[in-house]
């Protein structure tokens, strides 16, 4: 996906080992379709060199504030205009401190102190070690440059180069792209709370056997990656899939219907929006056995008995939150025909505002889909896309239906 498409982004680096990880970070924003224009201070020159930022780029790197290569020779000006983000990474703690005071000595903070403020916000990925990181001083500065306006991610865990572990290290490019293209999306759900499921559930017949589901999961971690970058705090509950947890968002792992369930009811109390994307199996065995069912010999098959599973989403939506319009519940309808009899039907049936409906066996492990959107009013077509871009177009959608007054949004 071209998320960044046409984003004109100034990568800054001023010194530090994590310099190595700019230039990972410099191919992905390309590849992501921005256009990158690399700013090195001097001390970065010594751990890796302009010439492979210029390769990654495609871009003539600036080094200097003498460089005379801009018509006005006023290089920190002319950089620092018609750019959508300055993103310096790694930021030192030495760059850090120099910004916080003002400090403008080379090319990179001088384009920084020069940037119109409201229309080129400045991102930070600090890289230091984790003394520096934990010190006093450098934790003062982290919160002034917030409250300045400054972006500042956050750093990562682990080994260091000096051979100590701890925090401090920059995070990894494909985390500082993620916060960069969360950085962009309208904030549609900012000061939400949002409760996402995802995946299937699986059933256990005995301790090696059970009954599950083709659900990858993928539009679940989609929709919470798309709340989580429209500003929501958001808590996914997700069944067994081996699937990475999108930045920002607190994870809670089950496996059967009953944990996924207990795990909805534990969190939904602090929730203003939930989306149940999971493919809850409709059925449990009555009787899972405690030993591993096996084949005797005789032809026979095992005789199984199968129990309800709660219906997770109409239990939420039969809620008091959720009948006074404080929680707001949004349903997937995976279906193998009759999309849209379907869909309606299950809507009423499950007594919520807004439901989207697909045909499972045509997305299920695929990295796109189509969905159709069912509320009391109509339907809305969204288009086969990819599903972090479905995720978006339902996440307009609901941030669209949220009440703004206090009025109530009720099936």
């Amino acid at each position: 996906m071209n998320d960044l498409q046409n984003k004109r982004i100034l990568l800054g680096l001023s010194g530090g080992i994590a310099c190595y990880k700019a230039a990972e970070l410099c191919r992905a924003l390309v590849k992501a379709g921005a256009q990158v224009q690399v700013v090195m201070t001097e001390a970065a020159t010594h751990f890796i060199t302009p010439v492979t930022l210029q390769a990654l780029s495609n871009r003539e790197v600036f080094t200097s504030q003498w460089d005379d290569r801009p018509a006005n020779n006023m290089a920190h000006i002319e950089l620092g205009r018609g750019v959508d983000a300055i993103l310096v990474a790694p930021a030192s703690a030495d760059f850090m401190a120099k910004l916080l005071h003002g400090r403008a000595d080379d090319l990179l903070s001088l384009t920084c102190l020069a940037r119109p403020l409201q229309q080129v916000p400045l991102i930070l990925a600090p890289a230091m070690n984790r003394e520096m990181w934990a010190h006093p001083a450098t934790q003062r500065n982290v919160q002034q440059l917030k409250a300045d306006g400054t972006v500042v991610l956050d750093v990562g865990q682990g080994d260091q180069a000096c051979g100590e572990v701890g925090d401090g290290r920059m995070l990894e490019a494909d985390e500082i792209l993620d916060d960069l293209i969360a950085h962009f999306q309208p904030k549609r759900l900012s000061g939400r709370r949002v409760l996402v499921t995802a995946g299937p559930t699986y059933e256990a017949l005995d301790p090696v056997r059970g009954i599950t589901n083709l659900s990858s999961g993928k539009m679940g971690f989609a929709m919470a990656r798309a709340a989580r970058e429209a500003g929501a705090q958001v808590v996914l509950v997700a069944g067994p899939v081996s699937l990475p947890t999108p930045r920002g968002v607190r994870r809670v792992d089950v496996r059967s219907a009953l944990q996924m369930q207990a795990a909805v009811q534990a969190e939904m109390a602090q929730a203003d929006v939930f989306v149940a994307t999971a493919a809850v199996a409709d059925w449990r065995p009555t009787n899972a056995s405690d030993q591993k069912i096996k084949k005797d010999g005789s032809g026979q098959t095992p005789v199984l008995s199968f129990t309800e599973n709660p219906d997770i989403l109409a239990g939420v939506a039969s809620s008091d939150r959720a009948r006074s319009g404080q929680l707001f519940c949004v349903g997937f309808a995976a279906e193998s025909h009759d999309l849209l009899s379907n869909a309606q039907a299950k809507r009423e049936r499950k007594g919520v505002p807004l439901l989207a409906g697909n045909i499972g066996p045509a997305t299920f492990g695929q990295d796109d889909n189509a969905l159709l959107l069912i509320d009391a009013h109509g339907t809305l077509e969204l288009p086969h896309a990819s599903k972090l871009t479905l995720a978006r177009q339902l996440v307009e959608q609901i941030a669209a239906r949220l009440p703004r007054d206090g009025t109530p949004v009720l099936p």
